[in-house]
């Protein structure tokens, strides 16, 4: 089975060659699967199985980074951009936002200070993944991971109640710092954003072991190839050699191949959905579980082609799940 791991329906939908290039075959003809609630997140908790109710996105990702994770209590504190208008401050962005390391190094020193007096450290360990440690004692609010932030008001997801309040004077504080830094000046010369607040997130400890039934995972996100090398399996980025990684996923049984960071409907479908579809007809791969971030979920396989009471529809017009039951009625086996 190849695990496709996709971009929220909706975004496929909206693209017009997505919506009605293979995806719109695929899950027209294919067995649909229950949605599952929790996203892209959910998806991953279902690949790769650990203990503990948290998805300790810091922990994997510095393990990644360092080597180091440990036992310690680890929360990303990525660098982001905040903008204000007349009727709130919205992040623009978080993560990637052009330093070098050297000037993530400058920020970060001129940051420790305000974690000093909380017992917390701070390392700028990439110029886009800054993480604090905390002492293995610290009780965490929840925090929002940044795609959920991203364009909307702050502090509609600024951790509550009173574990949240200290984090928010601090990242107050945290703020005011960075406004008042020169590498701002130097980076609005270059007509770059400032680097005016961080965002608190993925809080955890490094899981004992994570378990999967996945022989290799490709993908670009730091998160499911830290899963993927803590699980001990392969992990690879998506490569340039797509006929290669084709020929690859012919030969291993059980692989996740992770297009969700993608933006670009066209280079999807060409690069990547019709040459699956091709190997798929011609036997190569025996089924493709398609893998929604929104937790929409489709089988495919070669024999579902020759399904031909099904209509072929566009993706927009495909609702949900109850919908596209009706469309295709009552008289589908299984396999």
């Amino acid at each position: 089975m190849l695990y496709l791991l996709l971009p929220n329906k909706h975004r496929c939908a909206a693209d017009p060659v997505l919506a009605k290039g293979t995806l719109s075959r695929w899950l027209s003809l294919g067995n649909q699967q229950p949605v599952l609630t929790g996203g892209r997140e959910a998806i991953l908790r279902q690949r790769f199985q650990f203990n503990g109710s948290q998805f300790p996105v810091a922990a994997l990702t510095r393990e990644l980074d360092k080597n180091d994770a440990g036992k310690h209590l680890w929360l990303r504190a990525d660098p982001a951009y905040v903008r204000a208008d007349m009727a709130a401050a919205r992040m623009l962005a978080c993560g990637e936002l052009g330093l070098t390391q050297d000037e993530a190094d400058m920020l970060g020193a001129s940051l420790q200070p305000l974690f000093d007096e909380h017992g917390l450290v701070l390392e700028t360990t990439t110029s886009s993944r800054w993480y604090l440690r905390c002492p293995a004692t610290e009780s965490l609010p929840e925090f929002a991971a940044p795609d959920a932030v991203l364009g909307d008001d702050l502090y509609l997801h600024m951790p509550s109640g009173d574990l949240g309040k200290r984090w928010r004077r601090l990242l107050s504080e945290v703020q005011i710092t960075l406004h008042n830094h020169p590498l701002n000046a130097v980076r609005a010369t270059r007509g770059q954003v400032p680097i005016n607040s961080l965002w608190f997130w993925g809080a955890g400890v490094l899981p004992a072991s994570i378990k999967t039934d996945l022989n290799r995972v490709i993908s670009n996100d730091e998160v499911v190839l830290a899963l993927a090398t803590h699980a001990q399996i392969v992990a690879q980025n998506l490569p340039d050699n797509r006929s290669e990684i084709i020929a690859t996923l012919a030969r291993e049984e059980s692989v996740l191949l992770d297009l969700g960071e993608m933006r670009d409907g066209a280079a999807i479908e060409r690069e990547w959905l019709m040459p699956l579809a091709t190997a798929l007809k011609n036997g190569s791969i025996t089924a493709i579980q398609l893998l929604f971030a929104s937790g929409e979920s489709c089988v495919a396989r070669a024999a579902h082609r020759w399904r031909f009471w099904r209509r072929i529809q566009a993706l927009q017009t495909i609702s949900d799940v109850d919908e596209i039951a009706s469309i295709m009625g009552s008289n589908d086996a299984s396999g």
